[in-house]
């Protein structure tokens, strides 16, 4: 992949305001609590692809909801660490691995292809010799969570599932007629359907409730986007929050096959199909991923307090959208996690990240001095996900 230069706009520092300082201990007190992620927000084709990731890698990445450490491990990789500073996401990842372990692929589709088995607890039972014990006293606790009563979903629970939740009950119930033009929408076959389908309802998807909740301080937080990004967003997006959705969705909706957008169509129906699934759930990879499942190791922490531990290099670094937080919030954190990345690159490393801004322009000065990003555009306009203003893949540069 070609080269391509860095921008440079460096971030603003925002205002605290009481809103903001509200916004903010909101969001610490949500993400501290609860499970935030029930499902990854990445594209896993896309990182796969950017990465080329091969047999032997050693990959560090941030948890999320799991289902990409599993994806990648598809491509063989030696080791894959996962960190997250919330354990829940670690205890939700441990579960994937526990029914690997226990060579259950029914289960493995049970709980996270449909959403939900009505027998969880004792399922559980057998799984949880297998998870740490930070995890065992998680799932204790959550058990409930796979329940077929109530929402019916594991991904309607859990602080994004509330949200997909409140919005499909809130069509389904004040507009049924849209919401049955909705599910045909997701049920086209053709770019053509997409594009006529989407045209029919997009004024009244994005009406004026929708516009409402989607600036509010409450829905981000649930979503995981805290006040840094709704910021960037709000000023280097022309129209702001409101036209940054709409112009994302139309794109998805339109200009990508929906037959194989599993991320939306969970949150539609709360369940995956069998052709439309993240790939750990596709029963022909169930036993190489069950061969390779002690190569993932989930660990609770940050990033920098990950890898001043380590004791060898890696060479595929996948840090998700979390520095735009750092960048306006703890830039120092910022430059010493760059530190450690590249200390701890090994030779041909690459480094993949997200965020919300149109440009990744807060990198410190000496972390851009060592990377060199490839031309990301093409995978970036194809990721399913599509809600990211911005892609960098890049190589560490030897010193």
């Amino acid at each position: 992949m070609p080269s391509v230069p860095f921008a440079d706009h460096p971030i603003d520092t925002l205002p605290m305001t009481l809103a903001a300082r509200a916004y903010d201990a909101f969001f610490r007190k949500v993400h501290g609590s609860r499970l935030i992620y029930n499902t990854c927000w990445e594209d896993p084709r896309a990182d796969r692809e950017l990465l080329a990731l091969k047999a032997g890698s050693r990959v560090l990445m941030i948890t999320s909801a799991g289902c990409n450490a599993l994806d990648y491990l598809l491509d063989d990789p030696a080791q894959i660490d996962c960190v997250d500073m919330n354990p829940r996401q670690n205890a939700l990842l441990e579960l994937k691995l526990a029914v690997l372990k226990v060579n259950r692929p029914d289960w493995m589709f049970a709980l996270f292809g449909d959403g939900q088995h009505g027998d969880f607890p004792a399922m559980y039972r057998e799984l949880r010799p297998w998870m740490s014990p930070t995890a065992q006293e998680i799932w204790d606790q959550q058990t409930h969570l796979f329940s077929a009563a109530g929402r019916g979903s594991f991904y309607f629970r859990g602080a994004s599932g509330d949200v997909a939740y409140w919005v499909r009950q809130s069509i389904r119930r004040l507009q049924p007629k849209l919401w049955r033009e909705l599910e045909q929408l997701i049920d086209a076959q053709t770019l053509d359907e997409q594009r006529e389908r989407y045209t029919r309802i997009e004024k009244r998807l994005w009406g004026p409730v929708m516009r409402w909740a989607a600036r509010q301080p409450l829905v981000l937080t649930m979503l995981g986007v805290p006040r840094a990004q709704r910021n960037l967003i709000e000023t280097q997006y022309p129209g702001g929050m409101n036209a940054y959705i709409e112009d994302k969705l139309r794109y998805l909706l339109t200009e990508l096959p929906i037959q194989e957008n599993y991320f939306w169509r969970v949150y539609i129906y709360g369940r995956y199909t069998r052709e439309c699934c993240p790939n750990y759930l596709k029963p022909e990879n169930f036993q190489v991923l069950r061969e390779r499942a002690e190569r993932v190791t989930a660990h609770t922490g940050t990033m920098a307090e990950f890898l001043k531990r380590s004791t060898a290099p890696y060479d595929r670094f996948i840090l998700l959208d979390h520095q735009d937080w750092m960048a306006v919030h703890a830039p120092q954190a910022l430059d010493e996690e760059w530190n450690l990345v590249i200390s701890n690159s090994a030779p041909d490393a690459r480094v993949l990240m997200r965020s919300a801004g149109l440009d990744i322009d807060f990198l410190p000065e000496f972390a851009r001095s060592r990377l060199l990003p490839f031309d990301s555009a093409y995978w970036h306009q194809r990721d399913r996900v599509g809600t990211y203003g911005s892609v960098l893949c890049a190589a560490v540069r030897s010193s």
